[in-house]
């Protein structure tokens, strides 16, 4: 098992940028592919970025369009999110989360739907004034 602890979200003028965190326990973590995914209230959660377990591939949602960026540092068990060019609309609540890569998917498989992640952090707000 994995436990998920995300941090450093807050208030930032449109066009700001934030660095989220999402820290793991365990020994295991380079075992594990990991996602960003983001909620608003009324709304499902929406995947936002994803990586493999050895960080060399992953994935972003068309609204990222290059303005965040997805990395792992596994000797430190740790994800991190770069939110850049900020926009009112990203203010959400922002989750990291983990799956245990399957043995058939590979080292650089990764997932984009939330029901394929069955470790969630606690998530770390994030809000963007107009």
């Amino acid at each position: 098992q994995v436990q998920l602890v995300a941090f450093g979200g807050g208030l930032v003028q449109t066009g700001g940028s934030l660095k989220l965190s999402c820290v793991a326990s365990g020994r295991a973590f380079r075992n594990y592919a990991m996602g960003w995914f983001r909620q608003t209230p009324g709304n499902e959660r929406e995947f936002v970025s994803a990586i493999s377990r050895n960080g060399e591939s992953t994935a972003d949602a068309d609204f990222v369009k290059g303005r965040f960026t997805i990395s792992r540092d596994n000797a430190k068990n740790t994800v991190y999110l770069q939110v850049s060019a900020l926009k009112p609309e990203d203010s959400a609540l922002y989750y990291c989360a983990a799956r245990m890569t399957e043995p058939f998917d590979g080292s650089s498989f990764y997932y984009t739907s939330w029901h394929q992640y069955g470790y969630w952090g606690q998530g770390t707000q994030v809000t963007v004034s107009s």
